[in-house]
Formats: structure tokens, sequence, C-alpha cells
């Protein structure tokens, strides 16, 4: 979890089969959590990673191929809303 949490105020409550709960208290142990640890960690990951795959555009061949002929055609400028975003991106990135 982010570090910057310190107060835990929310909570899930849910129910699962005994030879689910089992497993997951196996697998705590083996890596020496809690299983309130153990939840909470796996979760976190599989939330954040569905977020990241959700955020990243996939392109088929054909429009993949269509993107990177006019970012390579040399006759269009760059208009004032992506030099404005460029610019930001510059200073966030340093």
């Amino acid at each position: 979890m982010s570090q910057n949490r310190t107060k835990n105020d929310a909570r899930l409550n849910f129910r699962l089969a005994s030879d689910l709960k089992q497993d997951i208290e196996e697998a705590a142990q083996h890596l020496g959590q809690s299983v309130s640890d153990f939840a909470v960690s796996t979760l976190v990951q599989a939330a954040r990673n569905v977020i990241q795959e959700q955020s990243i555009t996939h392109l088929s061949n054909r429009d993949r191929d269509h993107f990177i002929a006019v970012l390579d055609d040399t006759k269009v400028k760059p208009n004032k809303a992506l030099k404005a975003v460029a610019s930001k991106y510059k200073k966030q990135m340093g």
C-alpha cells in the first residue's frame, strides 16, 4: 500500500467457500503475512493491474500503420493544444 496512507478507515466484507479461505491462509503463511495483509496486497495489486490495462489503447495493425503515417507526415504541424500538452509533459518528466 502507499506509504502516505496511514489511516485504515475503510472495510471490505465478503463471504467465500471454506476451501478458498484455506488456500488464501496457506498462501499468506508461505509469504509470512497475515491473511489480512495478504488479501489487501493481492487485491490492491490486481486492482492496479486492471486500472493500468484499461488505460492502454490497443490499435489494430491498420490503425497503428495509419497513426505512424500521420506522425511521419512532415507536412502536418502540431497545433496549439498539442504543443501545450508536450510542454506540460516535458515539465513533469524533467
